[in-house]
């Protein structure tokens, strides 16, 4: 069967292609199908690769983008309203950090004991439980360190231990788990 088109005149060069079948009035062999369809398949497996490449990328910029809006809001709700952490400066990087700094051992470790405290609302099992997930929290943070996290760290979390402890004991609550 023999398909014809009239689409007008086809200047020489395409008429004579070997690559080009002129406007598909030429019937081609079992061979060429078999060509065609090869091509075809190669063609749809690199489109769909190119495809998923882009995407991941995409999908990877999204995330980082996500990951990035998401710690900002965390800065934000922590009461962070400087510049973006990765503009800063060694010595406005060392501010914040510092004794008086917002990221400092005192600013820090009062958060985190205040989210234990004030989450447990003076209920003796939510306060130890809270404390028991902030060390978990902390070994957790360590083992993805790889070791030893920071001395600013260590100190951090000894002073936050220290001010759940004292919570409790204010509350009449025993520091040691006695049904342990």
């Amino acid at each position: 069967m023999q398909i014809s088109s009239n689409m007008g005149a086809i200047s020489p060069a395409v008429k004579n292609s070997n690559i080009i079948k002129p406007l598909y009035t030429e019937k081609i062999s079992q061979d060429e199908v078999k060509e065609i369809k090869e091509q075809l398949n190669k063609n749809s497996l690199a489109m769909a690769f190119n495809s998923t490449t882009i995407q991941s990328t995409f999908s990877s910029q999204d995330s980082f983008e996500q990951n990035y809006n998401d710690f900002q809001g965390f800065l934000n709700d922590i009461g962070y309203s400087g510049k973006p952490i990765a503009e800063l400066s060694k010595d406005e990087a060392a501010e914040l950090v510092s004794e008086d700094g917002i990221f400092g051992i005192k600013q820090t470790s009062e958060r985190i004991a205040n989210f234990v405290i004030n989450g447990a609302g003076g209920d003796e099992d939510k306060l130890r439980a809270g404390r028991e997930g902030m060390l978990k929290g902390f070994a957790e943070a360590e083992k993805m360190w790889g070791g030893k996290l920071p001395e600013i760290s260590q100190t951090t979390m000894a002073k936050a231990t220290e001010m759940v402890d004292k919570a409790m004991h204010d509350l009449g609550f025993s520091i040691i788990n006695e049904e342990v």
